[in-house]
């Protein structure tokens, strides 16, 4: 058993790696997206500023046929009051004169108001521009450094999957449909070593009995609390894998 493992094992490797080329250009594309969102939230900034500069500007214009429209009252009751003799005429267009003359008032400072604000709009539309443009001209260099990464990623996945297959030729298809069951639920280790009689997948202790039946090897033994499968690390059938390669380093750094 310890025998068909071995390729199991030397598989999960291939598979361990390409876990985190996944993790990493799974980071990676978040960062392109965020740079991504926030260039659309600045054009998205610029559209709505330039809306509400335009709205001022028809605002301001309104504005000013009203006061054009307000003048050319006056004018024609200053035209109609040098013609009239009774003083109770005159003195009614001197009223509606002067609540004209009110009415233009406000309305010049209604355009002052609206000026002022279109001014103060214009200065952040500006200014919101002006980051864009930066915020476009730094990401350009990151976005490709990204994508680069990214396709390295690929390549380097791609290498991985077909050594990966190679592999899988080798291997016992039973025990690999159970291995790669096992790895789609947990997207970990799910083939590890007993070490001081404790399941180094989740790290709880272990019955002496368990223990004895895996050194054995004589069957798949799973892990009672987290279904891993179990190997006893110093079987000699693991020669070569990377398992014996990574306990002779143990056992230098223990010396």
């Amino acid at each position: 058993m310890q025998e068909i493992l071995k390729p199991i094992i030397e598989i999960q490797e291939f598979d361990m790696k390409m876990i985190r080329l996944m993790r990493i250009k799974r980071e990676r594309q978040k960062e392109l997206k965020q740079i991504e969102e926030l260039r659309a939230d600045l054009h998205a900034q610029v559209k709505e500023k330039e809306f509400e500069v335009e709205e001022l500007t028809k605002q301001i214009k309104a504005h000013e046929i009203r006061i054009e429209e307000i003048s050319k009252k006056l004018k024609e009751l200053e035209a109609r009051q040098t013609q009239i003799k009774k003083v109770e005429e005159f003195n009614a267009l001197t009223q509606e004169m002067t609540g004209s003359e009110r009415a233009k008032i406000s309305v010049e400072q209604k355009i002052s108001d609206l000026v002022d604000q279109k001014a103060i709009e214009e200065e952040l539309l500006e200014k919101i521009r002006e980051s864009l443009k930066t915020s476009e001209a730094s990401s350009i260099a990151l976005e490709k450094e990204i994508q680069q990464s990214i396709n390295m990623i690929n390549a380097e996945g791609t290498q991985l999957k077909e050594g990966r297959d190679a592999l899988a030729t080798t291997a016992d298809p039973d025990t690999l449909r159970i291995y790669e069951r096992l790895l789609r639920n947990k997207k970990d280790r799910v083939v590890v070593p007993i070490e001081n009689r404790t399941c180094s997948g989740c790290h709880i202790a272990l019955t002496a009995q368990h223990e004895n039946i895996v050194r054995k090897g004589e069957n798949l033994v799973f892990c009672e609390h987290c279904s891993r499968i179990h190997f006893w690390q110093e079987a000699e059938a693991l020669e070569g894998t990377p398992v014996a390669t990574k306990r002779r380093r143990r056992r230098t750094a223990t010396t």
